[in-house]
């Protein structure tokens, strides 16, 4: 079985374009795509629910000309947070080692930080590691210990360029499967409104961060709320009087107020 980490936030059409790939090359019997919950690498503030992400790659894997082979994984759901790659790896190989073998497959973006990774010597040792070529990401670290698929399929886009697409309300039909664009626009993923949906529930449930504030306040700012910017913004620096991008933000609110309505502050 060939073990497809990543956030998946969310799937595109390039990490099941992988996927089939690996199956007609004949990689791997099955792939499976484990969802972390939380990367070690990535900040958990905005990342999407993994439910979510998880329903979306059920979508995505239903949808492509594997869907019996092509699944995605809630493993790292039920283990220690924050996801460790070994930890994952120990607990199938526990769990299932006797049933099958596990490979890795990795973008060389995530490969240029390998060593970073807990016991990555234990994963090199123990797997065997595909990497497919990311733009602006040479594989040099271990390249002799690994495989490189050279003729892997080559997408110009990013999760990170879905969510930016989708923010600004725009066509992300190419970029994902249909179904996936669907529950993106229903659901408001990554909209200002959506997120101001999600960090409201988050700060009502008892969470007092003053990044979910600063956040908050930047959706208000989006919408031309500005009153409840402030408010957020205020509240972020009461929490955290060292937050300079809430005083920066603060008081940009104060500067569009001042220069739209002159006459407030020159009565």
């Amino acid at each position: 079985m060939l073990l497809y980490f990543g956030s998946f936030d969310p799937i595109h059409n390039g990490h099941i374009a992988l996927a089939e790939y690996a199956l007609d090359k004949d990689l791997c019997d099955e792939v499976a795509l484990i969802i972390s919950p939380q990367n070690p690498f990535k900040a958990d503030l905005l990342q999407t629910p993994e439910y979510t992400r998880f329903e979306m790659a059920e979508m995505a894997c239903r949808e492509s000309r594997y869907a019996d082979k092509i699944k995605p994984s809630v493993v790292e759901f039920v283990l220690e947070k924050p996801s460790y790659t070994i930890k994952t790896l120990d607990f199938l190989q526990k769990s299932c080692g006797n049933e099958m073998e596990f490979a890795i497959i990795t973008g060389s973006d995530i490969w240029s930080r390998f060593d970073e990774w807990k016991d990555y010597e234990r994963i090199l040792n123990e797997y065997k590691i595909y990497v497919y070529p990311r733009k602006g990401y040479a594989v040099e670290k271990f390249a002799d210990r690994v495989t490189i698929l050279e003729d892997a399929p080559y997408v110009e886009f990013s999760s990170t360029q879905v969510r930016e697409k989708a923010e600004r309300s725009e066509d992300i039909s190419t970029m994902v499967a249909p179904s996936v664009a669907d529950y993106i626009v229903k659901n408001q993923l990554w909209t200002p409104a959506g997120r101001i949906v999600r960090l409201t529930s988050m700060i009502e449930s008892g969470d007092e961060r003053d990044v979910l504030y600063v956040e908050r306040g930047k959706c208000y700012f989006q919408h031309n709320e500005w009153g409840k910017a402030i408010n957020d913004f205020n509240r972020a620096k009461a929490i955290n009087s060292d937050n300079a991008e809430a005083k920066q933000l603060h008081d940009m609110v104060y500067e569009i107020l001042s220069f739209r309505y002159k006459d407030i502050y020159n009565p």
